[in-house]
């Protein structure tokens, strides 16, 4: 990357972190709404949840869920992102970077860049709430890292996936609804129950969507449960994600819009 390209990628990141300060009801929804989440199936649904683990877990539900939410914040963040990458694409903003000298790569890493500095205030903010309700996790300084490393390589993929769908949407009620199976499908994964519990079909896609097993290499890490082939698959799905949703953004991106 050269250094006009990262002069202008720091240029534009400003302009949009003023954006989110100046505009923060997405940024609000994407930080504390995992947090509520897990305030809700903690404090109000826990009890009964956590008796289905009474014994194959050690942490008891917080410690079985909390890895689960991380994830989810995570996803949430796409929802903003295709949003604001939509705004700047049907204000007119992006018609103007086109006429001027900057680097085009720049225009979309900006928003990559504001919304991992935006998952991961979302994602410490579960992790410390997680653990005023009790989430005691038992990993040392490595496995944290490698822990981060994975939050942060699955927020980067998401994020440009994110990018992608906010390029194809015509406004940005449509981009707010594109990234939804995003934010969905740690539900339909290990991230609140064991994926083993479930009926047979669900079983299986719950087993082989890419979220389960980046939310059992993090409960893993975090926890002391086994990893297993896991700990491959994730990183694996991550670099899938990273390279679809890349080649979709920067391809309609180029491609501009027909109207």
């Amino acid at each position: 990357m050269s250094t006009h390209t990262v002069t202008d990628t720091l240029t534009l990141l400003r302009r949009n972190l003023r954006h989110t300060l100046r505009y923060p009801s997405m940024t609000i929804g994407s930080v504390f709404g995992p947090v509520i989440m897990l305030l809700l199936f903690v404090g109000v649904l826990g009890k009964t949840l956590g008796a289905g683990l009474a014994g194959s877990h050690s942490g008891g539900y917080i410690g079985y869920i909390a890895p689960g939410i991380i994830i989810t914040a995570v996803a949430s963040g796409s929802m903003a992102t295709a949003v604001a990458v939509c705004v700047d694409m049907t204000e007119g903003i992006v018609d103007r970077f086109r006429t001027m000298p900057i680097s085009r790569v720049a225009i979309l890493a900006a928003h990559v860049i504001n919304s991992v500095l935006t998952t991961v205030v979302s994602t410490a903010s579960v992790i410390a709430v997680s653990v005023a309700l009790g989430f005691r996790p038992h990993a040392d300084l490595a496995h944290w890292l490698a822990a981060a490393g994975l939050m942060l390589a699955l927020t980067v993929s998401l994020t440009w996936l994110a990018v992608a769908m906010g390029l194809g949407c015509d406004t940005p009620e449509a981009a707010s609804n594109a990234p939804m199976l995003i934010v969905f499908l740690p539900f339909i994964g290990s991230a609140f129950a064991p994926a083993s519990s479930m009926p047979v079909g669900v079983r299986q896609f719950a087993e082989y969507q890419p979220f389960t097993p980046a939310i059992e290499t993090i409960r893993g890490l975090l926890t002391g449960a086994p990893v297993g082939h896991n700990a491959v698959i994730a990183p694996a799905w991550c670099v899938v994600i990273a390279a679809a949703g890349y080649t979709w953004a920067v391809a309609s991106f180029k491609r501009g819009r027909a109207h």
